[in-house]
């Protein structure tokens, strides 16, 4: 499955961004799908996932800020109120179940990932 993601680039604090994913195959629309994020000198952290039939998981550092929505096998991430912290990579994916999982090890495929900077 080829995962290709879009919508990041340059913004201030405050400001908001949509990322979207889509993937190449139509079987994902079956898997829970997930952002993760990894900043410079960081580890790659969970962002947000949904399942199958749309049930919802987020990081507590995004709840209240970021929603994440699907159609079929496309996934965004609406990010409002974007903070620096919020500076990194981000990766959608693929989970190899139908539901939303926070656990890395629980995503099969990967996106190339796409840059979002915030500034102060």
């Amino acid at each position: 499955v080829q995962l290709q993601a879009s919508g990041g680039g340059l913004v201030q604090a405050g400001g908001s961004l949509r990322l979207s994913c889509a993937a190449q195959r139509r079987t994902s629309s079956n898997n829970g799908m997930g952002w993760f994020r990894q900043a410079l000198g960081k580890e790659r952290e969970f962002v947000a996932s949904i399942g199958w039939k749309s049930a919802t998981v987020y990081a507590d550092s995004v709840k209240g800020r970021f929603a994440i929505s699907r159609d079929m096998s496309t996934v965004y991430l609406q990010m409002n109120s974007l903070q620096p912290d919020d500076t990194a990579v981000y990766y959608c994916a693929v989970a190899r179940s139908s539901s939303a999982t926070s656990r890395s090890s629980e995503y099969t495929y990967w996106g190339q990932g796409t840059q979002v900077t915030v500034s102060s």
